[in-house]
């Protein structure tokens, strides 16, 4: 009886152990299952919030690789906003404008991007990203999204230079650059902080890419060559936004987490391994008869000022500004192939 109990005690003891020890694996393994993401942001992430009727990304040849016709992405097909989806497991969400003839999608989360917009006013007439934030409040207000669903999620934050070109093209000074690079990163900061207070604790935010090797910025060496000044400027923005994230994700006081993607390093990668067709790694896809018009214009007589090239899907750039998907899709490749993404899980 008394070898009998003994045997007792210590098979209680070894599953005490087994148990504790188990239960310790399983807090150390990831349990973050996203069921939902938010997109806040520029052309890079649009999925459709742009008006048809003033914006190129609703006119051919837009879309004709996905979903076949115009949708209001900025590509030939899919953008980023796509792929990181398929990375976390969701569906791509509903553009904002879009999420009344679409409920069903609605539980997927939502797109707030405006495509030509930044995180200050720029010459576009749609929302800057602190607008895009009040829209994303007020659905949190009106239980479209409750805390439950929050939890859950992970926001997708893009800041693709527009706020730079508006700079730049209402004649900003080269002396106060340096300060507009600084409050651009901080205001990003801001709406990073602002995304997480409403409830969003996995945020995942774009480093600038190569702006130097955009082809309306290499346009000028007939897309020849990036522009060493422009990616210089480029790696200022990036560092000071690793900097402010790095702060970030010290005064986080739960599992919250905060991430760059390191766009420049994808993009230069891609390109640095891009064979085009057209023997130009830089030239898009599809451009303009020349400087007056733009991928998509037609004329009054409905006649196309643009060349397409036959097969996207060579071509890193679409336009001047945006990726093919084929494009995003190598930059997505990329990004897998990094420990930016793994953090989600």
């Amino acid at each position: 009886m008394e070898y009998s109990h003994t045997k007792l005690v210590s098979f209680l003891l070894l599953f005490l152990i087994l148990f504790l020890s188990s239960g310790a694996e399983a807090r150390r393994q990831p349990n973050f299952r996203p069921t939902k993401l938010f997109v806040f942001g520029d052309s890079y992430v649009d999925t459709g919030n742009t008006m048809k009727v003033d914006s190129s990304a609703w006119k051919d040849p837009y879309g004709e690789s996905f979903p076949g016709q115009p949708a209001g992405r900025f590509s030939d097909g899919r953008v980023l906003t796509d792929y990181i989806a398929k990375y976390l497991g969701v569906k791509s969400p509903v553009p904002y404008q879009l999420r009344e003839s679409k409920p069903e999608h609605v539980k997927y989360g939502m797109n707030f991007a405006f495509g030509g917009t930044g995180v200050f006013n720029t010459s576009s007439q749609y929302p800057n990203m602190t607008i895009q934030i009040d829209f994303f409040e007020q659905l949190i207000k009106n239980n479209v999204y409750t805390k439950t669903d929050l939890t859950p999620s992970v926001a997708l934050v893009s800041v693709a230079g527009n706020d730079y070109s508006y700079y730049l093209l209402t004649n900003g000074s080269a002396e106060g650059f340096p300060s507009f690079l600084a409050s651009v990163v901080n205001q990003t900061k801001i709406n990073l902080i602002r995304i997480y207070e409403l409830g969003v604790k996995k945020i995942i935010v774009d480093g600038l890419q190569p702006l130097g090797c955009l082809p309306e910025v290499t346009l000028t060496s007939s897309f020849q060559q990036c522009n060493s000044t422009f990616n210089a400027l480029v790696g200022i923005h990036n560092s000071l936004l690793n900097e402010a994230v790095a702060q970030l994700n010290q005064q986080a006081k739960d599992n919250s987490t905060f991430i760059v993607l390191d766009l420049y390093d994808s993009f230069m990668s891609v390109l640095n391994h891009t064979s085009s067709t057209s023997g130009h790694k830089l030239k898009p896809c599809c451009v303009g008869l020349s400087s007056e018009f733009s991928c998509g214009f037609v004329d009054d007589d409905n006649v196309k000022q643009y060349d397409v090239c036959d097969v996207p899907k060579s071509s890193f750039f679409w336009d001047l500004v945006h990726p093919t998907q084929a494009g995003w899709h190598a930059v997505y490749n990329k990004l897998r192939k990094t420990t930016a993404l793994k953090q989600l899980y």
